[in-house]
């Protein structure tokens, strides 16, 4: 019976021991996890860097999108006051033109049929002005009747008042007037540029018919281009005069730009959203009305240590680093760290916990080489 006693107590203590060594290896392996081990050759092989824990701007933003436009005034539509066939348009979508520069040409025969009325009455004027004159005097000394006094004078200034209507039209279809009393009548009227631009649009052809309501051009000015953003109701009140805006246009670049809010909107629209007017810094940057763009209006910004994003590994949910816990000759020996993150920006991801990054080395740049770690 004494032996069976020290036969299990044997037992009894080989297991406890066993187990205490399980635990240990388990406790050793999940360190171990967490330890890294590379050459110094793979390490400038690899290209990588060490860098340390620095303060990064973080901002406040409230997102809007909308387009590039420009103001009214650099806006233009060439018509015509009078129906007509085109009988000359030059011009293609993309062409530079000039204030004042011909455009596009109508012929039609009212086009002459007014001239002919102007030149009628122009012709007629002198006579019907002395007639008028002569009436008067007559009346004045008693010679002529009241009646004939107030026809001559109800003729001359009906046929004058004419006569200033048909000039007045003639000067809007750009033609002289006193080129028609030298008899030198025209079946064709021309369009010129309003402003300086480009050819945005082109809605007739050679040939075609136009009413006095129809668009034949529109010419656009980009020399002054900003942007019109829809922001809503809820983000309205932090948006102010001044602020920067950083926008892109996504189907054209990643590339960021930076603008300012120059004005906004004090009226709410059927989307409930209110226009926010922005203004580029550099107005040298090519776009062209109507693009589409997506902006950032920075409400307030912050400092905050940051690592870059290409420091950090990201694994499921969580965020990791990797510090330099120790370098031998030829080895480096790394640790992997757990991030708490919060605000990022473009290049960097603010650090909640730095104190486990403080006054230590982590690898910003070839850390993708661990992303399967």
């Amino acid at each position: 019976m004494k032996n069976l006693y020290i036969l299990l107590f044997s037992m009894l203590f080989l297991a406890c021991g066993n187990d205490q060594k399980k635990t240990e290896i388990t406790e050793e392996t999940s360190t171990n996890e967490n330890q890294i081990e590379i050459t110094k050759q793979q390490f400038e092989s690899q290209n990588m860097l060490f860098g340390q824990l620095t303060e990064q701007s973080f901002n406040t933003v409230v997102k809007a999108n909308g387009m590039i436009d420009v103001p009214p005034e650099n806006r233009a539509s060439v018509s015509t006051f009078i129906d007509g066939y085109v009988s000359k348009i030059p011009l293609l979508i993309g062409d530079k033109v000039k204030k004042g520069q011909f455009v596009v040409s109508l012929t039609n025969t009212d086009i002459v049929e007014i001239q002919q009325n102007y030149l009628e009455i122009s012709s007629q004027l002198n006579y019907l002005k002395n007639e008028f004159t002569r009436q008067k005097t007559l009346f004045d000394e008693k010679i002529t009747s009241e009646k004939s006094y107030l026809k001559a004078e109800s003729t001359y200034k009906s046929s004058l008042a004419n006569y200033n209507g048909l000039r007045q039209k003639l000067q809007m279809m750009n033609i002289n007037p006193d080129n028609i009393e030298q008899g030198k009548i025209t079946s064709t009227i021309n369009l010129y540029a309003p402003i300086n631009g480009y050819i945005t649009k082109v809605n007739v052809s050679n040939g075609s018919f136009v009413s006095s309501s129809k668009e034949l051009l529109e010419i656009v000015n980009t020399d002054h281009i900003h942007l019109e953003l829809n922001v809503f109701e809820k983000d309205i009140l932090n948006i102010k005069k001044d602020q920067e805006i950083l926008f892109r246009v996504p189907e054209a670049s990643e590339k960021s730009y930076e603008a300012e809010v120059h004005l906004v909107g004090t009226s709410i629209n059927n989307d409930r959203t209110i226009k926010v007017h922005g203004h580029l810094k550099d107005e040298n940057v090519r776009f062209i009305t109507g693009m589409f763009v997506e902006a950032n209006i920075i409400t307030s910004s912050k400092n905050r240590l940051s690592l870059p994003k290409s420091a950090i590994l990201k694994n499921d949910t969580h965020y990791f680093a990797l510090i330099l816990k120790e370098e031998k000759i030829e080895t480096l020996y790394l640790e992997k760290v757990l991030l708490d993150v919060g605000a990022t920006n473009e290049d960097y991801i603010e650090i909640l916990n730095p104190e486990v990054l403080k006054n230590k080395s982590f690898i910003k740049k070839g850390i993708s080489l661990f992303s399967e770690i």
